[in-house]
């Protein structure tokens, strides 16, 4: 097997166990990773607007992430309003208990970065980030990631 080969199923197999990890301990709040993401965006940037959450999520393809975001209104995490500006744009926040949730969900996060952390002590960190951007530059979760932590 070529090391491009084994290369893509390391990414692949860090990838499905890190969602492992962290789907099982947020299993207790009632959250999927990809509704802890949509959390995270929204604590962060406090209001987006349908589109511009679709742009800044990577682990849902396309710009239109509507099944997760019903979900999450349905269970009181999230409410959804229209502009003032434009009754077209729908504006999504957090909602006090989504809040909650998402400092909850951060939390569960941060510990799991603090292992990967550990973890990567001693290697060359910035080496492996410069591939992994180079390998998916231009494509959507790569534009996804870059919007997020722009360099």
């Amino acid at each position: 097997m070529s090391q491009a080969a084994e290369l893509r199923y390391l990414v692949l197999a860090a990838q499905r166990e890190g969602n492992r990890l962290l789907t099982a301990r947020l299993r207790p709040l009632g959250l999927t990773t990809a509704q802890a993401e949509v959390l995270s965006l929204l604590n962060e940037h406090k209001v987006l607007t349908l589109s511009g959450l679709g742009e800044l999520l990577v682990c849902e393809s396309g710009t239109n992430p509507s099944r997760l975001v019903d979900r999450l209104v349905s269970q009181g995490l999230l409410e959804r309003t229209r502009s003032a500006t434009d009754g077209r744009e729908v504006l999504l926040q957090l909602t006090s208990t989504g809040r909650r949730a998402a400092a909850q969900a951060a939390a569960i996060e941060g510990e799991l970065y603090a292992a990967l952390e550990a973890l990567a002590t001693g290697h060359d960190v910035d080496a492996t980030l410069a591939l992994l951007r180079d390998f998916v530059a231009g494509l959507p979760s790569g534009q996804a990631v870059a919007r997020r932590f722009p360099h």
